[in-house]
Order: structure tokens, then C-alpha cells, then sequence
């Protein structure tokens, strides 16, 4: 079957199954992408950081059971975007799990879902994204954890002082 191309980017034509899941894991994936930027960028623990928090996980979700879906279809070609994508989630669930308890384990599991999911974006996209496809392929790989782990990094630093600040 020859691929179908949209906006450039070449889409496998794998049946209607696929094309169907594809779809919805596109919308999945965007609501996660914008959802997961609002939730970070909101001060923690107020209802718009609970919200889109919620939106997030709940689109990660739908991105792993669609991503199931497509490498069931197409495991030669899906399988390290199943892996990725399996770590996606692992990290998210153990994140979203952890809201209440523990919020650094929160804090570092959702933020490690969405560098992976970033991660597996670019690894399966970048070739064909405009500036994106100027790169080197290895930074498809890299750059989502060079920028994303520091941030995270930030985030626990700065909830070990309010923890701090709270306890004196």
C-alpha cells in the first residue's frame, strides 16, 4: 500500500482501523500537548492546574490505546514508538496516581510523560516538520529531555523549598 500524504507528512495507509485511530490520536495528542503546557504553567493545585491536569492525563490515555491500536496494525514499523509511548504512559499513570501523596513523584511523573511523549512526536514527525527536518535525527531523540529534565528538575526544586518553607 503506498502512503498517503498530508500537509507533507506521509501517513501509512494501513486500512480504515488505522486511519480511524490515527485521527483520533492526533486530536488525543494535541489536547495533550496543550494540556500538559497549561497544567505546568499553572500554579498547583488551583482548579485550572487540576483541570487541564485531568485533560492531560485523560488524553494520554486515549494517545496509549490509540497507539496500541496502530502497532497492532503495524507492530515492524510501530514497535519503538510502542515503547515510548508504554514509558509515556507508565510515568503519566504513576504521576497522575501520586497527585495527593507523594507530589514529587506527581511532579516527575507527569512532566517525564510529557517529555516522552514529546520524544516520541519528534522521533516519528521530525523528519518531516518544517526547521525540524534540518536537524540531525539523534535530536529527534534528545532535544525533548535536553529542555524538558531541567524544567523538571526546576519544578522539584522549587516544591522542596515550599516544603521547606511550610515545615519552619
Amino acid at each position: 500500500m503506498n502512503d498517503i500524504d498530508i500537509l507533507g507528512t506521509p501517513i501509512p495507509n494501513a486500512g480504515p482501523v488505522f486511519l480511524a485511530a490515527l485521527a483520533v490520536h492526533v486530536i488525543a495528542g494535541l489536547t495533550c500537548v496543550i494540556g500538559g503546557a497549561i497544567a505546568a504553567l499553572t500554579h498547583k493545585g488551583s482548579p485550572s492546574h487540576r483541570r487541564f491536569g485531568r485533560a492531560y492525563f485523560w488524553g494520554l490515555l486515549i494517545v496509549y490505546v490509540t497507539l496500541t491500536v496502530m502497532s497492532a496494525i503495524r507492530w515492524k514499523e510501530n514497535a519503538y514508538l510502542f515503547a515510548i509511548g508504554t514509558l509515556a504512559f507508565t510515568a503519566g499513570l504513576t504521576g497522575y496516581l501520586n497527585r495527593r501523596r507523594r507530589p514529587a513523584v506527581h511532579i516527575l511523573g507527569m512532566g517525564a510523560s510529557y517529555v516522552l511523549l514529546l520524544t516520541g512526536f519528534y522521533v516519528d514527525n521530525g523528519p518531516h516538520l518544517p526547521l525540524w527536518d534540518r536537524l540531525p535525527a539523534v535530536s529527534y531523540w534528545v532535544l525533548p529531555s535536553l529542555i524538558g529534565f531541567p524544567l523538571i528538575a526546576r519544578a522539584l526544586a522549587r516544591r522542596r523549598r515550599q516544603d521547606a518553607s511550610a515545615q519552619a
